[in-house]
């Protein structure tokens, strides 16, 4: 019978690691953690080299497709339209006029959505209000209501500022009215230890606290009161004397003009790109600057 020391010893041995691989050479941990060759670019460089590649793969498809000039346009074609639009005016006066009725309409809208989320704050009624309005009008598209907006105030910008404020307003009351509502309670009861009530503590302590779902409402508005008026300037054509981007395509459409067409919608890109730029260096400059939310990448 074994000793106990034999025992052990045998246990020890049997508990022994096994001999290492013929190389010597630990295995190697694959680190998952380090951002690739891609993510190392600065994000300017990466969006840059992806807008070069879709520019590449259209006049690709323009080339190796020799689809017809009257149905679809190169990008060599529609650079010389977007040159030639901008340096003879044709598309100033247009771009002009639908960025004037979309700020006059985003501002009517914006006012609005802050009263009526005031309101809901304040009062039962003003909550129950907004939030039947909500539930109505939101999920409706905003050019539906132009055919109404046309009969009230004809055919003339008047109609257009109507559609654009109604776009902006219900996305823009939901994103405040949530802003408003996710206030930190310890915040509430510092304003309202200071003496703050009613307006004051919505001015000096909701309307701060709530500004990053704010700024996403104002972003949320602003497309969608972008594509209203765009929309309803190709349906329906002159926006008052002097016709805006969407008349501007529609036009182009109808005398087949096909690189204008495309020169109309690259502005109407190039505009979106520029104001999402706007936006996050507001949100940079503000939110995230006090620590109200993760930094934004440009």
């Amino acid at each position: 019978m074994p000793s106990p020391t034999e025992t052990a010893a045998s246990g020890t041995a049997s508990a022994a690691p096994e001999p290492a691989a013929p190389s010597g050479r630990a295995p190697r941990r694959v680190r998952t953690d380090r951002p690739g060759p891609w993510s190392r670019l600065p994000t300017w460089l990466r969006r840059s080299l992806l807008l070069v590649a879709l520019i590449a793969a259209w006049q690709g498809y323009v080339s190796a497709a020799g689809v017809s000039p009257l149905v679809f346009a190169g990008p060599v074609d529609v650079a010389q339209a977007f040159a030639d639009g901008w340096t003879s005016g044709a598309l100033v006066g247009p771009t002009l006029t639908t960025l004037r009725l979309l700020g006059l309409g985003m501002a009517i809208g914006m006012a609005l959505a802050l009263l009526l989320t005031a309101l809901a704050v304040g009062t039962r009624f003003g909550d129950d209000l907004l939030s039947l309005l909500t539930a109505m009008i939101n999920p409706l598209p905003s050019v539906a209501v132009l055919p109404l907006a046309m009969l009230w105030f004809g055919l003339n910008e008047t109609a257009l500022v109507f559609v654009v404020a109604n776009a902006v307003l219900w996305p823009m009351a939901v994103n405040v009215g949530t802003g408003f509502r996710t206030v930190p309670a310890t915040t509430l009861m510092v304003g309202r230890s200071l003496g703050l009530r009613g307006w004051r503590l919505i001015r000096d302590v909701r309307l701060p606290a709530a500004l990053p779902h704010t700024i996403a409402g104002v972003k949320t508005g602003w497309a969608f009161g972008w594509r209203t008026i765009i929309a309803a300037e190709l349906v329906f054509g002159v926006a008052g004397a002097q016709g805006g981007l969407g008349f501007f395509i529609n036009e182009a459409r109808y005398y087949l003009n096909i690189p204008d067409v495309f020169a109309g919608l690259v502005t109407i890109a190039l505009i979106g790109i520029v104001l999402d730029l706007l936006f996050t260096l507001l949100e940079r400059r503000t939110v995230v600057r006090w620590g109200m939310k993760e930094g934004a990448t440009i």
